[in-house]
């Protein structure tokens, strides 16, 4: 484990591993770094890969007041330990912290975005407009796996009948651990509306993966792609948002390993 100092001093913990042009991946929903740990081990063999616990996730640390800005002040201390550019790849909620932190203009020479999760039609129930203030209420009452429990039936759209046979589940402390970081998330993701003029304005080449298994959130990949000015569109026949690591690796070192010239031929 490495740490790097954001411009706050906040301590963000990240894995380096591997060797060739720089990836740094970053997760989304109530997880730390061991979530994208297999695949960034995987994409290590022809990848420098920087896989790093945002704050208040992990070892990282969570500097009092929260600021969105501050997200993007870590990841371009990463980017600078990685040598002042690198490829991002971003998985739902993270794919759209990605897309953003393109859109503010760091130093980002590749996107590759898992199932970004914006909602673009009524396909889906909305998330609720309350959703964030609950999370903060929820908070503050120390009610932190009712918070993960929000999450997976507003945000994720999880029947509840579904979610609350998991809070037995072995992975459902390690996610109360990590709970806080939802309001971040949540911050961040706003309504969950597609800000289509922003993501015109990101001009780096970008890939955009969708599993084809939820619909709302193939909707929202074709979206996506389609406000990009310079992106491709994948799908994974018969993959769950939860992405096995060797079914999206092919295509993300194909995408990755091929020149910014030749993709825009």
């Amino acid at each position: 484990m490495n740490k790097v100092n954001s411009k706050d001093g906040t301590p963000i913990a990240f894995d380096r591993q591997g060797d060739g042009p720089a990836i740094i991946m970053i997760g989304a929903g109530p997880t730390d770094r061991s979530a994208n740990a297999q695949l960034a081990e995987l994409l290590a063999k022809e990848f420098t890969v920087f896989n790093y616990d945002r704050r208040g996730r992990g070892d990282s640390g969570d500097t009092a007041p929260y600021a969105v800005d501050r997200e993007f002040e870590d990841l371009e201390a990463l980017i600078t330990e990685a040598g002042g550019s690198a490829m991002v790849y971003g998985t739902s909620g993270g794919a759209i912290m990605a897309l953003e932190a393109a859109a503010r203009g760091l130093a980002i020479s590749k996107l590759a975005l898992w199932e970004p999760a914006y909602i673009v039609d009524d396909s889906r129930p909305p998330v609720p407009a309350d959703y964030r203030d609950r999370l903060v209420a929820l908070l503050a009452e120390g009610r932190r796996g009712d918070m993960i429990e929000l999450f997976f039936t507003d945000a994720v759209g999880m029947p509840v009948e579904f979610v609350t046979p998991m809070r037995g589940a072995p992975f459902w402390q390690a996610m109360e651990a990590v709970a806080p970081t939802l309001v971040y998330d949540a911050t961040i993701t706003g309504d969950f509306s597609l800000p289509a003029e922003r993501l015109a304005s990101v001009a780096v080449p970008t890939v955009v993966i969708d599993g084809g298994t939820t619909p709302w959130l193939s909707t929202t990949a074709a979206a996506v792609a389609a406000a990009l000015p310079h992106a491709q569109r994948r799908t994974l026949e018969g993959q769950p948002h939860n992405v096995d690591p060797s079914a999206i690796l092919p295509a993300l070192t194909e995408f990755l390993a091929t020149s910014s010239a030749e993709l825009a031929d």
